[in-house]
């Protein structure tokens, strides 16, 4: 469950079963297993983590706006016409040196096959990316999206999940494993109750 008072929340997929628009109170009812099991893209648009007063936007794109570059992005990868490959990386480099200016941040999973820049087709300087195994939103998680939105003004917070998530198995499945993996599971835990796994 993604709460948050005065959040928008807006689904960017027709598979995860969440409909467009306001979630009633900033809510969305829906498990987190059922959440990362479908693919699901969703966007926190409007997400000035604390008083907005204090953010100043960098971007000059409104939370609309930005959720509809990354759509578009995403439908330039899926047809295979990325078109970020051929900018000017050390224009993109020079320019970033002095201060960043993303239009949008993410909470995604650490898979290697799930890369967001590529995904959205965006390049250095544009997206502000906190990645762990399973895209779990821990304090440390939280703490980079409320930099993101409160310190550089980004003004829209997307939460990527995908199938296959690795992570979500091994929490699910609830076996022993290797290092430090395990703390993973408590953040997943509720979702994989709710799931029902036997």
């Amino acid at each position: 469950m993604i709460e948050h008072q005065a959040m928008t929340l807006r689904c960017a997929c027709a598979a995860c079963g969440v409909e467009r628009g306001s979630a009633p109170s900033g809510r969305l009812e829906m498990p987190r297993r059922r959440f990362l099991a479908t693919g699901a893209v969703a966007a926190i648009a409007g997400a000035s983590l604390l008083n907005p007063r204090v953010a100043r936007a960098q971007s000059t794109l409104s939370p609309d706006a930005a959720l509809e570059r990354l759509m578009a992005g995403n439908a330039r990868f899926v047809a295979g016409r990325l078109t970020s490959p051929g900018e000017d990386l050390n224009g993109l480099r020079a320019g970033t040196v002095a201060k960043q200016e993303p239009f949008a941040s993410l909470l995604s999973c650490a898979d290697s096959r799930v890369p967001p820049e590529i995904v959205f087709d965006e390049s250095i300087g544009r997206l502000f990316v906190a990645r762990v195994a399973g895209n779990v939103a821990t304090t440390e998680m939280i703490a980079t999206l409320e930099y993101g939105s409160a310190v550089l003004g980004v003004p829209a917070i997307m939460v990527l999940a995908h199938q296959g998530c690795g992570a979500v198995k091994a929490a699910v499945g609830g076996g022993a494993v290797p290092g430090q993996i395990s703390a993973l599971y408590p953040p997943l835990k509720a979702a994989v109750d709710q799931g029902h796994h036997d």
